[in-house]
């Protein structure tokens, strides 16, 4: 049997797996992960060549999958046409993609009920972004820049710097960037670009004392720590034990030139867990912490339409409903952290979601039942197009996750 056609086959076996799960598990992208991990014999490029195909697939799906059971062969040429020509993909490209390239309705990839929750998506540049693979983002987390960009062209890896945001560089190779040492040393935190614009857009002041209130992984919390700057303060708060210690590890990791600064703990904890970045002391804690705060982030949990493009999955298993239940929840996650912004201070609410429902309706609703609190211009906009209270990052417009951002301030600085 032919290279080729052994892929062909491994393919097929891949995507029969995952068809039971591909509309109905959240969790698919670790599925996929776990599936390529099980098979001994592959190597590196072959578990980028099956990510690929897998998630072209995903993005695809309306096309690909009534041909998996008649068709297989077309289905194959279809994914060959459509994947991204990469040099772990180039050859099973140039094997299978024959004939005529798809003529579908590109509409039709996306799901026909979110129309009403965000029409832009589904014409002209932004129809064609959620389409491709998302690119990847990184921070650039030193004073020293140059030196990042020095290695990278030494790998022999390309790479540009964003025109909107002046720390921020892309990737545009396949490879590893955990194995450079810009990623060891702590110059660089793989951090999306519409991610980065949320704070970037809200600008907090030098030496304030900041709430993420949401904080997973904590990309925010280390970008907030930067921004506010030595004499700053972020207490990171997350439910999963298991997001913050990622964050401690990032955190770590991260490059500190500047001095430390005692860290403070949150009140109520008998074991408080505590680091420090260098940039702006971090506290963390399993538990909601109490206290008066300049700025409150609540990057909310939400549908993560945003991200379709990167988790294509999520196209498949959303459902209007399932918005709906994510709006009732952040609507509530707003209303108790504003309750922790001093006069005068700041609630940030962002998701990485596309949704009306989500976004300018929640952001609206908090208004009207908080009469304390005002929207307030952003620092910077980015191009993004205004929405009720807040911007909604498009994610064609800077090649980017999509996001939206609402600034909302507490009336006692309003006079």
């Amino acid at each position: 049997m032919s290279v080729a056609a052994n892929q062909k086959r491994i393919f097929l076996r891949l995507l029969a797996a995952l068809q039971p799960h591909w509309r109905m598990d959240p969790a698919l992208p670790a599925r996929i992960q776990a599936l390529l991990a099980r098979d001994r014999s592959f190597g590196s490029r072959d578990r980028r060549l099956y990510r690929e195909l897998i998630y072209t697939t995903l993005r695809h799906l309306p096309w690909i999958e009534p041909l998996l059971d008649g068709d297989p062969d077309d289905a194959v040429r279809l994914v060959a046409w459509l994947a991204a020509d990469l040099p772990a993909t180039h050859a099973f490209r140039a094997a299978f993609a024959s004939g005529p390239p798809p003529t579908g309705r590109k509409e039709e990839l996306l799901p026909g009920w979110f129309r009403g929750h965000c029409a832009a998506i589904f014409s002209g540049r932004e129809l064609e972004a959620q389409l491709r693979r998302a690119p990847l983002w990184l921070r650039l987390q030193t004073a020293n820049p140059q030196s990042v960009f020095d290695e990278f062209d030494h790998r022999g890896w390309h790479w540009r710097a964003s025109t909107a945001l002046p720390n921020a560089v892309e990737l545009r190779d396949e490879v590893d960037v955990t194995q450079s040492s810009a990623w060891r040393d702590g110059q660089v935190e793989v951090q999306d670009l519409g991610s980065q614009m949320i704070l970037a857009a809200v600008t907090p002041g030098r030496n304030e004392w900041w709430l993420d209130a949401c904080a997973g992984a904590g990309g925010k919390t280390l970008q907030l720590a930067r921004l506010l700057g030595p004499h700053g303060h972020v207490t990171a708060h997350d439910v999963r034990g298991s997001a913050l210690q990622e964050l401690r590890r990032r955190a770590a990791r991260a490059a500190a030139p500047c001095e430390p600064v005692r860290t403070v703990t949150p009140p109520g904890n008998s074991r408080p867990s505590s680091f420090e970045t260098g940039y702006a002391p971090i506290a963390l804690s399993s538990a909601p912490p109490t206290g008066s705060f300049d700025g409150v982030l609540v990057d909310a949990p939400c549908s993560g339409s945003g991200t379709w493009r990167r988790a294509p999955h999520l196209k498949w298993i959303s459902s209007e409903a399932a918005v709906a239940r994510a709006a009732v929840v952040q609507e509530r996650l707003l209303a108790h952290y504003a309750t922790l912004v001093r006069p005068g201070g700041r609630l940030v609410y962002a998701t990485c979601s596309l949704s009306s429902l989500e976004n300018e309706a929640v952001a609206g609703r908090f208004l009207d039942r908080h009469p304390h609190f005002r929207a307030e211009p952003l620092g910077s906009t980015f191009g993004a197009e205004p929405r009720g209270p807040g911007i909604l990052i498009l994610p064609g417009l800077h090649d980017s996750d999509g996001f939206y951002v609402a600034s909302l301030r507490h009336a006692a600085s309003l006079g």
